[in-house]
């Protein structure tokens, strides 16, 4: 188990003015720049994983250290793989403690954003840290409940949370019963090794989605739907 919490980041005003769209110089961007400032005091961006290894393939199944994920799109991605790494980043629970003034939308919507900056931060620190560590070349990850709704149901992240042990106690990070996790601002999944691009995006019809990493492929979507004529994704 490896646990990431000296995550650095940075914070830049004129980016995240520019993203929530707000002038720098209005009385609402000297507002955003002393929310900046607060976020950078107090934020703490962390991260957690596993190492861990394929006990058994079915047909729209993999078990991963005795515990078993149902997903035909993860499936297909781990056929040639037999060591996984489930993972954790998080924009830090400490950003949930801010002192922020109640009933005020916007000022929640740009903290938010500030958050989003700071799991980023943190997404891709542990991801060059597994690619260091563990000396893998190109990889891709699968999130559950990302994309649409069948491709990886987001009721196993109960599953993905058992296989990394104690992460509210490791890094803050809870697991509500609608399967969200708090603080809102995490991200969690399966990093595993490819020599194929693979993002969730490419299997999700949602449309206008800020969060967009890829296009939509409906060749990939269809067989996700359908499998190969053998009843398999090849």
């Amino acid at each position: 188990m490896g646990i990431l919490s000296d995550i650095s980041f940075e914070l830049d005003v004129v980016s995240i003015s520019k993203t929530v769209h707000v002038e720098p110089d209005s009385p609402d961007g000297r507002t955003l720049a002393e929310l900046i400032e607060q976020a950078r005091r107090m934020a703490r961006p962390k991260a957690m994983y596993a190492e861990a290894f394929i006990d058994a393939k079915g047909a729209e199944t993999v078990t991963v250290d005795g515990i078993t994920f149902t997903s035909r799109m993860l499936r297909a991605n781990l056929e040639p793989v037999e060591r996984v790494f489930p993972f954790i980043a998080t924009c830090g629970h400490e950003m949930d403690t801010a002192d922020l003034p109640a009933g005020d939308f916007l000022v929640e919507f740009w903290w938010d954003a500030i958050k989003a900056v700071l799991l980023a931060c943190a997404i891709r620190h542990v991801n060059e840290h597994l690619k260091q560590r563990f000396a893998l070349g190109k990889t891709a990850s699968m999130s559950p409940g990302s994309g649409d709704v069948d491709v990886w149901p987001i009721e196993q992240q109960r599953e993905l949370f058992a296989l990394l042990g104690d992460v509210k106690g490791q890094i803050g990070v809870e697991l509500t019963e609608s399967f969200l996790m708090k603080p809102n601002k995490t991200v969690s999944g399966i990093c595993f090794a490819t020599e194929v691009d693979f993002r969730t995006c490419q299997v999700c019809r949602r449309q206008g989605c800020p969060g967009r990493s890829a296009a939509f492929e409906p060749a990939l979507w269809d067989l996700h739907q359908h499998g190969g004529a053998d009843g398999q994704i090849s």
